[in-house]
């Protein structure tokens, strides 16, 4: 798979979409940390929105997103747990070509050694649609450091190796 890595750096064009009914720019510390870091890493900020947690606001926002050639990657945070105000993952899996089954699994996997058992409560996912990786994770600002630390920032990375998912993205 050494085929799906380079040698140099390619930044990506991510937006980043807060899923929140309570959050706003002054009080958003998820998006905003997920903003910072993903330009820390010498990717670009395309765009950065907060919307209420209804599935049809965050679909519109993510299907414009999806069909934007100035937008590679979207990083989703909140609205991926239990509650009957939680719908990210409704509003998201339906825009999918395909899934990354693995990002969940991982994402859960590496929250376990910080958080136990109440990891099992996280509908964190991720896909691909129209060649834009899109990755759900909580809304806490610790599940976004521990997701972009530990998965997404060396997926997002075109020098990782085995392989990473900057060759299929873009348009």
């Amino acid at each position: 798979m050494s085929h799906l890595s380079v040698k140099e750096f390619k930044a990506s064009k991510i937006a980043v979409l807060t899923v929140s009914d309570t959050r706003s720019e002054d009080t958003d510390t998820s998006g905003k940390y997920l903003a910072d870091s993903l330009i820390e890493a010498g990717h670009i900020l395309a765009d950065k929105k907060i919307e209420i947690d209804c599935p049809y606001k965050i679909r519109a926002i993510v299907s414009a997103w999806i069909a934007d050639e100035n937008i590679e990657s979207i990083l989703i945070t909140g609205g991926t747990g239990f509650t009957s105000r939680d719908n990210t993952p409704e509003a998201v899996s339906v825009l999918f070509d395909k899934q990354v089954e693995g990002f969940g699994e991982l994402f859960r996997h590496v929250s376990y050694q910080e958080i136990g058992s109440s990891t099992i409560q996280s509908r964190a996912l991720a896909g691909f649609a129209n060649k834009t990786v899109i990755f759900c994770m909580p809304g806490s600002t610790g599940a976004c450091k521990t997701a972009w630390t530990k998965i997404i920032k060396e997926q997002m990375n075109s020098t990782h190796k085995p392989c990473n998912f900057m060759p299929h993205i873009g348009v």
